[in-house]
């Protein structure tokens, strides 16, 4: 059996606009603690990450903890959000159609595509073991729907304020056969 751990950031610091560099918070850099902790008497083999520096810093402790080095992989970033992207219509809009997207942004079924070729490349390379990844709200939406089509949009805004957010994904092969979150930690998106 495959664990992966997918660990959504903790707060990041909106007041930085570039997606890719936007740091976290004090908060939510004392969040990482938390993913520390819930991730302590876990074995882990492999560590993969977002390239954005939020998902990076936030699973970089627990990673630090297990001796592993962080990986990057592109494929991993979140959506890119276009103008006006981030309001409750666009958010419907898109959960009802994974091929509509704003303005200069992307849509879901890009992002899912994406996400799950990385997925797929883990599950193949990492076969019976345990991975952390460093992961995203909307990237780990589509990654969870794509498992369980009935997680839509009322899953996406049930953890859009889960700042960080620890839940495994178990698999045989590549077959999903369990979920569990682990670690819940509510923040004002």
């Amino acid at each position: 059996m495959t664990n992966i751990y997918f660990v959504r950031h903790a707060q990041p610091d909106h007041s930085c606009t570039d997606a890719a560099l936007r740091p976290l918070t004090e908060e939510g850099v004392r969040d990482t603690l938390r993913v520390v902790e819930a991730m302590r008497d876990i074995h882990l083999d492999y560590a993969v990450s977002s390239p954005y520096k939020r998902s990076y810093d936030t699973i970089k402790g627990a990673a630090d903890d297990h001796g592993l080095k962080i990986e990057l992989d592109d494929r991993l970033h979140e959506r890119i959000s276009g103008i006006n992207g981030n309001n409750m219509d666009m958010f419907r809009r898109r959960w009802a159609d994974f091929s509509f997207c704003e303005e200069g942004g992307e849509s879901l079924g890009s992002v899912t595509e994406r996400n799950i070729a990385a997925v797929n490349d883990i599950l193949d390379s990492h076969r019976d073991e345990s991975v952390l990844v460093g992961t995203h709200g909307t990237a780990l939406s589509t990654i969870l729907h794509y498992y369980d089509n009935s997680f839509g949009v009322e899953g996406f805004l049930r953890i859009i304020d889960y700042m960080p957010y620890i839940v495994r994904l178990s698999f045989e092969g590549r077959e999903l056969i369990e979920k569990e979150e682990l670690l819940i930690v509510e923040k004002k998106f």
